[in-house]
């Protein structure tokens, strides 16, 4: 496993990979390991996102956990950058409940590249976000990329 850190406007963002892939994004952890050329291209993605140059993260992954995750982290990547869907819409694509979809967004362990802060609740509601700062964090992802329009 090697970790490499960036320090961005949501806080110092901490990129984990494993077996050639991204595994992990969380926030705070300290470098471990060398600095492959995947987590630089990680990084320089994160930066770009984070200065409105990258739309779309293009990095693989892999989500640890049930197929049921997996799907619905790849349902949630599917939202395009600057817009959003709730929790029940993204329960019509898998075909699971909105609490279940709500459940796995919380677990989701890549945030931002797998973008679940584009996930709101019923009506557009503001709901979690499992990142650090939770939904300080969320709005501010969501302003960054265009989408203020959808919060108070």
């Amino acid at each position: 496993m090697n970790i490499a850190v960036v320090d961005s406007p949501v806080g110092r963002l901490s990129v984990v990979e494993e077996g050639g892939a991204i595994t992990r994004l969380v926030w705070g952890a300290d470098p471990v390991g060398e600095e492959t050329p995947l987590l630089a291209e990680a990084i320089a993605q994160l930066r770009a996102y984070f200065n409105t140059r990258l739309t779309q993260f293009d990095l693989p992954i892999c989500v640890e956990g049930s197929d049921f995750q997996r799907a619905v982290c790849d349902a949630i990547s599917a939202i395009p950058y600057g817009e959003t869907m709730t929790y029940g819409e993204i329960a019509e694509v898998t075909g699971h409940s909105a609490q279940a979809i709500g459940r796995a967004c919380g677990a989701n362990p890549i945030p931002i590249i797998v973008p679940c802060h584009r996930v709101m609740g019923a009506g557009g509601k503001l709901v979690g976000f499992s990142g650090a700062g939770g939904v300080e964090t969320k709005v501010r992802l969501l302003r960054l990329e265009g989408a203020a329009g959808l919060l108070i």
